[in-house]
């Protein structure tokens, strides 16, 4: 559910001098929640069912640590390496299209032209003013390929940067991946249960505060948000439990 702002509220962010504020600061703005929240879901669910298949099976809480670790390094590189390739190859993918319309406008001006009025004539122009409109469109170059990128090809006309792309999910993914684990290095002397329990008590923390925040963000209810990703976090570990303790049951392994 989305959250409902006041009148007051959102008439003091649609005066003139806001609204060109707002989208000025949309324009130069890189929008890297998606891959924060990839990095740092995937890093916590991965390392505390990786945590949880240790302690199912019944291993040292060494062997927890080592590959609780190994896991965090080697998944999250993995994993901003995917998101950097993503990126890079979604802004090469923009970058092909822009010339393209380039050549296209250069060669057939005229086919293009009628892309543009078809274009709007779907939006409900007509007329004198469907005229005009082209009209203004055409007049400008950078503006009528950018028409072409977002209205014939649906692209957006700026891509996120791939480095910082790859390093919002990368530090996500240790930074929160790492809580599964924290536990395990506690100078303490705990029975391998009762580590697992903080353990899975602080994930269960690090899912709510996930989703919790997400939900801020995108001004939908934190509370059901925060819930929703506890619960997809603790299903995915707690599979990963059931099934490393039944394998231990099979193998006869202790």
């Amino acid at each position: 559910m989305i959250a409902t702002a006041s009148k007051r509220t959102l008439e003091s962010t649609h005066t003139k001098d806001a609204i060109e504020k707002r989208i000025e600061a949309n324009l130069k703005s890189d929008h890297y929640l998606g891959d924060f929240l990839l990095g740092a879901i995937d890093g916590t669910v991965t390392t505390f069912a990786l945590v949880a298949g240790v302690t199912g099976a019944g291993l040292a809480k060494e062997i927890a640590i080592i590959l609780g670790v190994a896991n965090l390094i080697a998944d999250g590189f993995s994993m901003a390496a995917s998101n950097y390739q993503k990126a890079k190859s979604d802004a090469e993918l923009l970058e092909s299209v822009r010339h393209m319309e380039e050549e296209h406008i250069e060669r057939i001006p005229h086919g293009e032209i009628e892309e543009v009025r078809h274009i709007y004539t779907q939006k409900g122009f007509s007329g004198p003013l469907l005229e005009k409109v082209i009209e203004v469109i055409i007049s400008d170059r950078k503006q009528w390929i950018d028409t072409m990128i977002q209205e014939e090809h649906g692209m957006p006309l700026r891509t996120p940067n791939p480095i910082k792309s790859a390093l919002s999910t990368f530090f996500a993914f240790l930074l929160i991946g790492f809580i599964p684990v924290l536990p395990f290095f506690l100078p303490f002397t705990f029975e391998s249960e009762k580590t697992f329990l903080i353990s899975a008590i602080a994930t269960g923390l690090a899912f709510f505060g996930i989703g919790f925040g997400k939900g801020k963000v995108l001004a939908k209810n934190p509370l059901l948000s925060g819930l929703e990703t506890f619960f997809i976090g603790g299903a995915a570990a707690t599979m990963a439990y059931l099934v490393s303790a039944w394998l231990k049951n099979v193998t006869g392994l202790s």
